[in-house]
């Protein structure tokens, strides 16, 4: 190849989402909680999930067929899958193997890329290495694709209505409308046992959830603050949250992203100077000698900072959530579901020339605070209005799912856990409530191999 990629990123994008989910407001009535415990407190609407019929296989093997057929995509023109999920059923064959089925029928197998794991974080590190391989000497003028899934599934108790399933593929390439900014990633890497699964033998994680929160909160702090300081490196006029059109969250739970936006208002309140501060942050100068390390769960600084940006959380944020509050954390999917939400709350006239953050956290931990431009010129406007109509297309599905009573979801999930390492094994989920061109297990062998078909 000669000359390098321009303008790379994302050139479309499918999002897949089961077709049974569970009423938040029910679930509160029948785990015996106090009401909006879990629609007030975590943010959270509605819950999707997946019968014995769905595993990652099937549900990265859904989006990545979606896309293709959606987008009239030549295998041939292929040359990266990348795979971000932390769902893992087989500790050395990797999903993308599965998926490459789907290319092996054409012939095409000439295609780099394996899976990535950390938590949430490895549908980031995946886009990450197809962007990296577009801009880079290994390029052959091929595109990518990226694939981010996972099934969350919790045992009975407050960690449950948490859950969630879903996939989102994208189609990674040059002089895309949705354009990655260089030189300004911002990563916080270390180590913690705030959510981890070292139990191989469950689907379930171990969770220290105030560890999980303070993490979380933490890695946003230092991505933020390195992330504004490169992006001044790049244009001395920036000035942080008011300079970007959207700021998008990895999603465990609403309320979460909603506190996550008023600790990036609290940190751009401690940078700013004396009388900067005084004018954007009228009456919060109580608070400008606090230190960010004492304040994850300060409730007079949380509630000060969310009363403050209430107005900015409704322009830049909670456009992104309408994914994540009715199908829940989908981990490595969840970021990218709300880059989907993002999109379709706008039309493309709306979304051209604007720029907005994302970032990224993986439990462990792994995270990274990045930015996307909405490129402007005549040939990506297009695109983007291509990509946007194909995605309202998907989200019109959400109105179309099954809503499935409280108790036969948990009797679905008990029949989840029993059978998570059984072989052979023929799943019992019905194949009737599926969404046409789903992809679903038909058995398990007494090899443990897996097979799969479509629903036509």
């Amino acid at each position: 190849m000669s000359g390098r990629a321009e303008n790379v990123g994302i050139l479309a994008m499918e999002f897949y989402f089961p077709s049974q989910y569970v009423d938040q407001t029910e679930l509160e009535k029948f785990d015996g909680v106090s009401a909006g415990k879990y629609t007030v407190g975590l943010g959270q609407n509605k819950m999707g999930f997946c019968s014995d019929r769905e595993d990652i296989n099937s549900l990265c093997l859904t989006a990545l067929h979606r896309l293709i057929e959606k987008n009239n995509i030549s295998l041939h023109d292929i040359g990266r899958l990348e795979v971000g999920t932390e769902t893992i059923i087989d500790k050395s064959k990797s999903v993308k193997t599965f998926l490459m089925t789907l290319f092996a029928k054409e012939g095409a197998t000439d295609i780099e890329g394996i899976d990535t794991t950390n938590a949430c974080y490895g549908g980031t590190a995946a886009l990450f290495n197809a962007i990296n391989w577009v801009e880079s000497s290994s390029w052959d003028g091929r595109k990518a694709i990226v694939i981010a899934g996972d099934i969350a599934v919790y045992g009975k108790g407050p960690a449950r209505p948490t859950g969630g399933a879903g996939a989102v593929a994208m189609l990674v390439g040059p002089d895309a409308p949705l354009v990655f900014d260089c030189g300004v990633r911002a990563s916080y890497m270390t180590h913690a046992y705030d959510f981890y699964k070292a139990d191989l033998a469950s689907e379930f994680p171990y969770v220290d959830g105030k560890l999980s929160i303070k993490c979380y909160l933490n890695a946003l702090d230092n991505c933020y603050n390195l992330f504004c300081k490169k992006m001044r490196k790049v244009d001395p006029s920036f000035k942080g949250l008011l300079s970007l059109d959207g700021m998008l969250f990895h999603s465990p739970y609403c309320r979460l992203v909603q506190k996550s936006l008023a600790r990036i208002c609290f940190n751009d309140f401690l940078n700013a100077s004396p009388d900067v501060r005084e004018s954007q942050f009228p009456g919060l100068s109580q608070f400008k000698d606090y230190k960010l390390e004492d304040t994850y769960f300060d409730k007079d600084v949380e509630k000060a900072f969310m009363t403050y940006s209430d107005k900015l959380f409704n322009e830049k944020t909670l456009p992104s959530l309408h994914i994540a509050s009715n199908v829940g954390n989908m981990y490595t999917a969840s970021l990218y579901g709300g880059l989907v939400s993002y999109l379709v709350s706008k039309s493309p006239d709306q979304l051209i020339g604007k720029k907005f953050a994302l970032f990224s956290y993986g439990s462990g931990l792994a995270s990274t605070m990045y930015s996307i431009n909405i490129c402007n010129d005549m040939s990506a406007g297009s695109k983007l209005s291509k990509l946007i109509n194909s995605l309202n297309d998907t989200i019109h599905l959400l109105d179309k799912r099954q809503s499935v009573e409280p108790i036969k979801f948990s009797e679905i999930m008990e029949l989840r856990t029993a059978n998570y390492h059984t072989a052979p094994y023929d799943p019992s989920g019905s194949i009737d409530v599926l969404f046409p061109g789903t992809y679903y297990l038909i058995h398990i062998d007494d090899q443990r191999r897996r097979t799969y078909d479509r629903r036509v």
